[in-house]
């Protein structure tokens, strides 16, 4: 069954299926024709994949980041990283990262930073004299470290999937996100120099202390939400109900840029994204649940230990593995079908899970920005009023950068688990 399955879904891959249409229809026909369950099992089961309490987390983060998209938050958060690496040649570059390394720790998802922070930033690398296409690869890449800095949604799915801590996983995020960005800070301003652009990015640039002020709601955002966390105060998902009241109350009373007008097309925005993400783990459970009573995950994982001699040949069959299937699977349907196989044969390879975790979502997030598929290039190429096709010029680089990130994440675990043992141990 689970042959036929896979192979069903790759043909619907193929046809041009919606990726949470195909993993759907490849299992409603395993249960109709490999098993003796009544079809209402497939709709008993698509509910219990979304019955889980940290689940709830996800509409409320994406909720809470387009709160601060029209609320004024990303728009001060450019101006405070402006001033603080924006007097430089290849400032304007290298605060489009930082930001979105910040707002990164507020909303979860590196579509929504895509969106809220391209708005300002793309249209001002554009009228700075950067090329289109470079400002929205640019873009497209700074905005995936919104799924590695917490809180991050596929760290959610990985910890739901695998029973893994998500407060470890969230504080897992942290090293690589600060490692990456600021591998992509350096290649940006090594790219300047080189090219010559950005020799006027300076201007225009608040100071540091005016920056500060205008925007000290949206920097103490993060503190209130992963505080809570890391404090035992809240979970993750009451995390992330304060992140949105605190959104509508500074966006509504004391930056005054939400009306109540405003509001209904933020909540059926966030409905519909929430929605398809949803809908994507709801038809994955499905799939996962008829794997599993297959037996499939501990044969895999019987195949894998039996194939990789070593932890270090694992993860590095992984990477490769992943890398490939980032680029045609979305994340969060890749993380909810393959985490269960993989992570069970890392932990019988004695590879910890919060690490095994953090390198699965690394690598799954250059998904969005790798073709055909990638979610955060179209995003990005939508707000820059540009093509895919001419944002491939500048992309690989960005990709190699991060790549060479992942395997400094694979093979160094401590840049991983140096804050979870810190904290948690």
């Amino acid at each position: 069954m689970s042959s036929f399955m896979l192979t069903a879904m790759l043909v619907l891959f193929a046809a041009s299926i919606p990726v949470a249409v195909a993993i759907g229809i490849a299992a409603v026909i395993g249960v109709a024709n490999f098993t003796n369950f009544p079809l209402i099992v497939a709709a008993q089961q698509l509910y219990v994949a979304l019955d889980r309490f940290p689940l709830a987390a996800i509409p409320f983060f994406i909720l809470a980041g387009n709160l601060m998209d029209v609320g004024g938050i990303s728009r001060r958060l450019v101006d405070f990283a402006k001033s603080i690496v924006g007097g430089i040649q290849g400032g304007l570059p290298a605060t489009c990262i930082v930001t979105c390394m910040i707002f990164a720790a507020i909303s979860g998802s590196s579509v929504a930073t895509t969106f809220a922070i391209g708005a300002v930033m793309i249209p001002a690398l554009i009228k700075a004299g950067y090329p289109v296409p470079f400002a929205a690869a640019l873009m497209a890449t700074a905005a995936e470290l919104g799924v590695i800095i917490p809180p991050s949604i596929p760290m959610i799915l990985y910890g739901v999937t695998t029973q893994t801590s998500i407060p470890e996983l969230f504080m897992a995020g942290f090293g690589p996100g600060i490692l990456i960005g600021g591998a992509l800070i350096a290649t940006v301003l090594i790219w300047c120099r080189i090219t010559g652009w950005g020799k006027n990015d300076g201007e225009g640039r608040l100071s540091v202390l005016t920056a500060t002020k205008q925007a000290g709601f949206a920097l103490f955002m993060p503190f209130v939400v992963l505080g809570g966390i890391y404090g035992g105060i809240t979970t993750p998902t009451e995390a992330s109900v304060i992140a949105v009241i605190y959104a509508v109350l500074v966006g509504m009373f004391l930056h005054r840029e939400i009306t109540l007008r405003d509001l209904y097309p933020i909540f059926k925005k966030s409905v519909i994204s929430s929605a398809v993400i949803m809908f994507i783990i709801a038809c994955a459970g499905l799939f996962s649940w008829l794997l599993n009573r297959q037996g499939v995950p501990d044969a895999a994982a019987e195949l894998i230990v039996h194939t990789f001699d070593s932890p270090t040949w694992y993860l590095l069959g992984v990477n490769a593995f992943l890398f490939v299937v980032g680029m045609f699977v979305e994340t969060s349907a890749s993380i909810i079908v393959l985490a269960p196989i993989l992570a069970e044969a890392a932990e019988r390879m004695g590879i910890n899970q919060v690490h095994f975790g953090t390198v699965m979502v690394v690598n799954l997030a250059m998904g969005m920005i790798t073709p055909p598929f990638g979610v955060n290039l179209f995003a990005a190429a939508q707000v820059a009023g540009t093509s895919i096709d001419r944002m491939m010029r500048y992309l690989p680089i960005f990709i190699a950068v991060i790549f060479a990130c992942l395997m400094v994440i694979t093979y160094v675990p401590a840049i991983v688990m140096f804050l979870p043992d810190l904290v948690f141990r």
